[in-house]
This record gives structure tokens, sequence and C-alpha cells, in this order.
């Protein structure tokens, strides 16, 4: 799920999201091949088996997803989050914080290392960080996760060789100085761009085929489009992995039937198949498992772009569009209309009174008119972009016919290449509309408010830019006392929820069929790295 899930951690596809689907989407029918995993040394008794899609990249820097898949198990950072969604010590043994919240100084674990058995040393930690930050490494996420370490943001910008407030102490300690207190600052160390890289091994050609990590598992093989295969780490510095092996299947095929023939151990389902699992007398009845994720699923608006640059407008196109139906037809009712940024189960969640947007067609084209937009079709051509190849998915071909209906206007859809997707919405290249979302890293309501609705977000992809918000998130974001600081966010997501910078959909509702031959697994609201922990009953 930083999910983005989680990650950015982040921008999802919205019918990602809609579809109610876990690791993969299900299908129906029969699937077309059997791995024979055991030719390739995976005892299938001994191991997790997944389906999976052709990651985008497996650089901890570069990444746009949170560190519950493979590259979350191979790379590994300071801390992690537990099932619990609290912060534990990972490559970090403890850590110090001074008494006005600036300085933070880590001990790490004496005997950490690589997966070819080289230490690793707060040296390594402060390499990655710097290398994060170099402009030539391009990451969409570095000032997002560490942009108020002293001297990011002049690192990021190319004006300065090193970041200022980093300081190594010894191989094993090293500390951290902040330019204004952070509550989350060791939350955001969750999120992989700050994991840590061998300097040695990211120097190669290809490395990202093998890489040499530190996490629990060691990367067997990748073979692009087909499969990746995770071994387990031996040396590993904590507890190793209570299973030999981690399998993705990244092939063609179709996922339900993978898991109902035993091929793999856990599929995320849409709505179809929910409705007949959650049928006691249907055979998979005990495998699901169900969870209101931390994400939320918006359509992003291009602010900068007339008409999207006035509020009315804005305020407009959220009334226009019937959530409820799209719901109920997508997701058989089996999601929650978004009235707003913050997801259930976040701090802060349940600040916003009522409906913000109930579906209102006469609402929305009074808005229009007192822009002067009387007739709807003066609003001219409007682009909506999105991912994927040929025809347009389902669900956005509906949002683009329910607003066409309900108001007149007319919307053309861009398509964009899935692999470029993310590079074009961080350029700013997209239409009046683009696919978007947001799947929280850390429960926090900064993680949303602030990464998404700040002037100077990297992630405000929206180009949203309100001073009195700016002022009440940079407020709330060094705020120590809790309750006062949950006061101010609720009042940032009123005032964001009042400006309209997205139209704000729905929060999914993940849903997987699990083997109950895994032991130890936990679907939570937020994606965390969990396989080291899981196992296979034995015999099975």
């Amino acid at each position: 799920m930083g999910r983005l899930r989680n990650r950015l951690a982040l921008i999802l596809n919205l019918s990602a999201l809609i579809l109610i689907s876990g690791c993969a989407f299900a299908g129906t029918g029969t699937s077309d091949s059997t791995r024979d995993w055991e030719e390739m040394g995976v005892d299938p008794k001994d191991a997790i088996l997944l389906v999976g899609g052709q990651p985008r990249t497996l650089d901890p820097a570069k990444t746009l997803g949170g560190p519950d898949d493979a590259l979350g198990h191979i790379f590994s950072g300071l801390v992690m989050l537990d099932s619990l969604l609290q912060v534990q010590p990972d490559l970090a043994a403890g850590w110090e914080i001074s008494d006005d919240g600036l300085l933070y100084t880590f001990y790490l674990q004496p005997y950490a290392q690589f997966h070819d058995g080289r230490p690793l040393t707060a040296n390594d930690i402060v390499y990655s960080w710097e290398r994060a930050a170099d402009p030539q490494t391009g990451s969409d996420t570095v000032l997002t996760y560490l942009g108020n370490i002293a001297g990011m943001p002049e690192k990021v910008r190319g004006e300065a060789e090193q970041i200022e407030g980093l300081t190594v102490i010894d191989d094993h300690t090293f500390s951290v100085r902040l330019t204004e207190p952070d509550v989350t600052f060791l939350a955001k160390l969750a999120y992989p761009v700050s994991f840590v890289v061998d300097r040695e091994n990211v120097t190669d050609a290809d490395w990202e085929h093998h890489p040499n990590g530190s996490g629990p598992f060691k990367l067997q093989t990748w073979q692009d489009d087909d499969l990746i295969i995770l071994q387990r780490n031996d040396s590993y510095y904590r507890e190793p992995a209570l299973v030999s092996h981690v399998a993705y299947d990244l092939g063609p095929g179709l996922p339900l039937a993978m898991y109902e023939t035993g091929q793999i151990d856990l599929v995320g389902i849409d709505n179809n198949t929910l409705e007949r699992v959650q049928d006691p007398n249907n055979e998979f009845y005990d495998d699901l498992r169900t969870v209101v994720t931390m994400c939320t699923s918006t359509i992003g608006l291009n602010n900068q772009l007339p008409p999207f640059d006035d509020q009315n407008v804005r305020q407009a196109f959220n009334y226009a569009l019937d959530k409820e139906r799209l719901i109920e037809t997508f997701a058989g009712g089996n999601a929650l209309v978004a009235n707003g940024p913050l997801p259930p189960g976040m701090p802060g969640y349940g600040g916003l009174e009522g409906e913000s947007y109930p579906y209102d067609v006469e609402k929305a084209r009074a808005l229009l008119a007192e822009s002067g937009y009387d007739d709807p079709a003066d609003l001219g051509t409007l682009t909506f972009t999105t991912q994927g190849y040929g025809d347009v998915g389902p669900y956005i071909t509906a949002v683009i016919t329910l607003w066409e209906e309900a108001l007149g206007v007319t919307i053309e859809p861009e398509m964009l290449d899935p692999y470029l997707y993310y590079d074009e919405l961080y350029a700013g290249d997209v239409g009046h509309f683009f696919s978007s979302g947001w799947c929280a890293d850390y429960p926090d309501p900064q993680n949303f408010l602030e990464i998404l609705y700040h002037t100077n977000s990297e992630q405000n992809l929206a180009h949203f830019s309100d001073p009195g918000i700016d002022e009440l998130l940079d407020q709330a974001r060094v705020e120590q006392d809790v309750q006062h600081r949950l006061a101010l966010y609720q009042e940032a997501e009123r005032r964001i929820v009042e400006a309209a910078p997205v139209v704000f959909l729905s929060h999914a509702i993940a849903a997987e069929l699990v083997n109950p031959e895994l032991e130890g697994y936990k679907l939570t609201a937020i994606g965390i790295p969990q396989w080291h922990r899981v196992t296979k009953r034995q015999g099975s």
C-alpha cells in the first residue's frame, strides 16, 4: 500500500483502489501455467508464493511504493513499522533525542552487515542519504521524508556537496540535526528513501538486478516480467526469516485461479469474488481477510490550469460526481465515501461533519454559473490523464460519462504509458484531471495533509496553494501538544475540503484470501515488511 502506497508511497491507480485489490486483481477461470518452483531451488513447503507486477525500480531512492514488497525485504533502514503500525528499531539498536527535538543520535546494530558480509556502518547510512539527495539520482521523495534535515534542501538543489546535518561519530553511531522539531521524523524513516545501499554496488551496471542489500532476504533471481525470487539472508542482523524463500510470479495468469489450485499463498480479490466468499458455505470463507485501508482515492485536479484555478469550478465537479453509484457499481458497496483527505483509522479522522460533497447537480451548475459558466459547454474540452495501454478502463470511462451527463461538459481521455505516468505527473505534464490517490506511509495526519496539500511539497501534484492552510500545516508540524496538534490538522483538513483541490472519492477496503497454512501474516491498513516474520505450518 508509502502505498503510491503506501507509499508515493504513494499515486495509486484509481481503479486499483476502487476495485478493492490487494497485491493483484483476481480473475476467474483456470490458470494457463504452473511454476516448477523446485526446479528453481524453491521448496513450496518452505516458501511464500505470491503474484505481482514488474517492479518500476528496486532503487530505494527512486521507488514510489512502500516497504511491503520485494524492495522492502531486500533493503533495510534505521526503523520499521510493526503490525500495530508502531515504530520499532531495525538497523538502529536505539536512539536518543535532544530536549529541543532537533538532534537525533542513532546507535546501530553492532553486527549489521550487507548481504556480501561487509559490515554496515554509519558512513553507509550517510552515503545512502546523500546519494538519495543528489540531483543526479532524481529522487521524487527525498525532500518529502528527509527534507527537514539541516542541509538537505541545499544538497538536493546541488548547492552543497554534503548534508550539513549528518555527523558520523564512530562506525556505529551518528547524529542527525533537524531544522525544526518533527514528531513524525522517526516514522518517516520507515519509508524506503532512507534505506541503506552499498556504495560499491550501486555504481555497477544494472545493479538493481543484483543488489547488495542488508534486509532479511537476498535477491536470488529477477527475470523481467516473469518472476522474482528472494532467498533468506542467514546472516541477517536480527532473527533470520522463518521461510527460505519468497517468490513472486510476475507472468501472465489468473491470480484467483492460481490461489484456488494452490499455486500462490495470497491473492487480493475484487468485489464480485468478495461477495461470493462472504457466504459461510464458500470453501474459502475462512481464508478471507479484510481491512479498511489508510488510503484515500481521489481524482487530481490541475489547480494551475483554467478552469480549475477557480474554487467554484473545483467544488462543482465534486458535487457533480455520484460517488456512491461508483462505489456500488465498481466495489459492490464495499468501500467508504471519502469526505476529505484523511482515511479511517488515521489520528484526527472524524473532524469533518456530515457529507462534504453530496451528489447535487443543481448545486454544481449554480457554482459554475457563479464563475461565469452559465453554459457548462463554455468550459471547452477538458482532458483526463490516466495510465494504461489501449482502451480507457471502465472506471475512468464511467467517471467521464457521469460528469458529461450531469454537467454537459466534454472530457477527452489521454493515455500515458504506466512506466512514464509518474514521471509525467511530477513534471506537471497532465491535463485538467489525472488519476490519483494516496496511501499512508505512517499513521499521522501530516502524511496526508502536509505532503499532499502544502504549497512547497513535492507530492502536491495538484499544484494547490493556500497561504493560510500552509500556515496551519507549518504550526501543526512542530506542535508538541497532541490534542492541539490534532485540532490544527482538523482545521487544516476542513479548509482543504472547502478549497476542493481534488475530487475526494473513497476509502478502499482491502480484501485478500490467505492460505491458512501461513502463520504470522497480518493484513494491515498500511503496508509493512513482514514476510521474514511469516512461516508455513509444518507439513504444508
